[in-house]
């Protein structure tokens, strides 16, 4: 029997990619999970087909759908034992043609929005001397790349409010870590092979090979398996002393 059945888990952004992979193995637990995304008919479909699930919409961007996604979720379970920030999305152009809205937009859904779960999370893990918190960050939170000063901005701020969240969790039992993931293969990335063709002037075929594979030593693209077993992992009994960490599960960046 797993450590984690019978916890209450919130993933966000578990429609599909990392979010997806997460839920599915979090379901293998037996952990119960609030599958959440703005992409209902999706949302709805995964979380029927896991055991233990449930299914809530909620857009990271309107403040009162966040708030209401961890008081939902506590009325129709009790509590939330572990809680996944994993939504998120991208746009690539150069800093003198970032649109402000869409910078607004992915600091408010990537970094605001999981302030505001945490905070709404943490009180009811204190009162159980028992939590965990993961953030899906990215290698993208300890290095740059051109033409991502938004998506790179937030994945830098995740880390910091990680390692806050550790320290002040501590003597509660909560545990808070971010995981930075090099590219993998989803939804999100895909979508980003036309623009990153047009910023690099390369073409489409050429641009997991020379733009997103290039940087590190092994040369794929991480499966959503690879980054959920991970998360699995630092919400177990055996990884209780590991808090406050920024996980590299990037194929080698970061030992350059």
């Amino acid at each position: 029997m797993s450590s984690l059945a019978g916890k209450v888990a919130i993933v966000t952004g578990a429609a599909s990619g990392i979010g997806l992979a997460v839920a599915q193995d979090f379901a293998r637990q037996g952990v119960r999970v609030t599958v959440s995304d703005i992409d209902i008919e999706r949302g709805q479909a995964v979380a029927a087909e896991l055991e233990g699930a449930r299914f809530q919409a909620a857009d990271m961007s309107d403040p009162e759908q966040v708030r209401s996604l961890v008081s939902a979720t506590s009325e129709a379970e009790g509590h939330v034992d572990i809680l996944v920030n994993n939504a998120g999305l991208q746009y690539v152009a150069p800093i003198v043609e970032f649109p402000e809205e869409k910078w607004r937009q992915i600091i408010e859904i990537m970094l605001t929005a999981p302030f505001a779960l945490t905070k709404a999370v943490l009180p009811g893990m204190y009162e159980r001397n028992w939590g965990r918190i993961i953030n899906i960050s990215s290698v993208h939170g300890l290095r740059a790349s051109a033409f991502k000063s938004a998506y790179v901005a937030a994945k830098h701020g995740l880390i910091g409010l990680t390692r806050v969240t550790a320290l002040e969790g501590a003597e509660h039992g909560v545990t808070c870590n971010a995981i930075c993931p090099s590219y993998v293969r989803t939804p999100l990335v895909e979508k980003q092979i036309a623009a990153q063709a047009r910023v690099h002037n390369i073409p489409e075929s050429e641009v997991v090979a020379k733009v997103m594979v290039t940087e590190g030593a092994i040369k794929r693209l991480l499966e959503p398996s690879e980054v959920a077993q991970l998360v699995t992992y630092l919400c177990g009994d055996a990884a209780s002393g590991i808090t406050g960490s920024a996980q590299t599960i990037d194929c080698g960046w970061t030992a350059h």
